[in-house]
């Protein structure tokens, strides 16, 4: 290995106790390959278990912790007991491969599509999403919100079941939690009105759930630092979530962004990238995981000189499989950066996945 990247492939502790073997890590990337049932399918399995070699951890895709909560088509399910032997399966494939396996937990709310939630698409407010095909959300009521809430505890327990080491709240990318602290999209009057309330409660409820584990269990939250809506969250509502969330104790923070060095459009005067910012708030008090077009060894230690203190892989990671081998076997070279568009098969990049990446042009480099 290069000297250069041996930070990369330093172990990494969590406050839990769960070791990582390096610092690198899968991003959850929906791959819309599911059963209708919401069990994974083969192909996912051959997918995840070709990319967990050399990772410390992978980030599962996001799994919906309700029924009406279903966010695409080809979603897999932790809402139901039924599930757990599906969950199992995707958490062996992955922990069988060296990496360890944290299970990503969500509710669309109003970016769940009509037709995958019997038409029943709920948020904090009626605020209707701008995505093409969506419907005027109906307000949840509290009862309705309590019940939520206790599903992300009933699905960390799944996780726990199923043998993951950890949950990562997706509290980010416009969904259901982050529509409730936003203020484009809760327009409450109620105590769920206050935007702060229903994130933390989830986080409350899913470290209790998390206590009852009898090995190390990580919690994670994933968030999104600014949204283009207005009003809509800035940097400044983020610097006070972060403050918020390092309170609870959790394992890490994790920030999703499609660029790691972009930089604030609203609510910092500061001009440093947002990452940064995250960074500097969040201090020792919880570990920040970086991601974000990390395609190169030096993208990837760049990123963690800059301050995050894990760094995540997502498109570079469906590029090339052996990234993180080729950079410990001194091979950095070699990584490819490029989507190779004739090699699906030898890429095993399940149809579904496949088929998106190809039709939406831009979103991988070399399509």
């Amino acid at each position: 290995m290069n000297t250069k990247y041996a930070a990369l492939f330093e172990e990494f502790a969590f406050r839990n106790g769960l070791i990582l073997k390096n610092r690198l890590l899968m991003a959850p990337m929906t791959n819309f390959s599911s059963n209708e049932d919401g069990t994974v399918t083969n192909a996912e399995i051959d997918y995840y278990a070709r990319r967990s070699k050399g990772v410390g951890a992978v980030i599962t895709a996001c799994t919906y912790v309700t029924p009406n909560g279903k966010g695409f088509e080809g979603e897999f399910g932790g809402d139901r007991d039924e599930l757990i032997p599906s969950l199992a399966r995707l958490a062996f494939t992955i922990k069988e491969a060296g990496a360890k396996a944290i299970l990503q937990i969500f509710h669309a709310g109003r970016m769940a599509p009509p037709h995958l939630v019997d038409g029943d698409v709920v948020s904090a407010s009626n605020v209707l999403a701008e995505a093409k095909g969506s419907a005027v959300p109906r307000a949840l009521t509290e009862e309705e919100i309590k019940q939520i809430i206790q599903a992300f505890a009933e699905t960390t327990r799944r996780a726990i079941e199923a043998g993951f080491d950890g949950v990562e709240i997706h509290g980010a990318n416009g969904y259901l939690i982050q529509q409730f602290f936003s203020p484009h999209t809760n327009r409450r009057t109620d105590k769920w009105g206050e935007r702060l309330a229903f994130p933390l409660a989830v986080v409350d409820a899913v470290k209790k759930a998390a206590e009852k584990a009898e090995r190390p269990f990580a919690v994670g939250y994933r968030f999104s630092p600014e949204e283009p809506e207005t009003p809509g969250l800035t940097m400044a509502d983020t610097l006070e979530l972060i403050d918020a969330l390092k309170e609870k104790n959790l394992d890490y923070l994790h920030v999703s962004l499609m660029e790691f060095w972009s930089k604030p459009r609203r609510g910092a005067e500061d001009s440093r990238p947002r990452l940064e910012l995250i960074k500097e708030r969040a201090g020792d008090r919880v570990p920040v995981i970086g991601v974000g077009s990390i395609y190169t060894a030096n993208d990837a230690i760049k990123a963690l000189e800059t301050g995050s203190d894990l760094v995540a892989l997502g498109r570079g990671l469906i590029i090339d499989p052996d990234w993180v081998q080729k950079v410990k076997s001194g091979k950095e070279q070699e990584i490819i950066t490029k989507l190779d568009v004739s090699n699906q098969e030898k890429l095993v990049i399940p149809d579904p996945l496949w088929k998106a990446i190809i039709n939406t042009p831009g979103w991988f480099p070399g399509v």
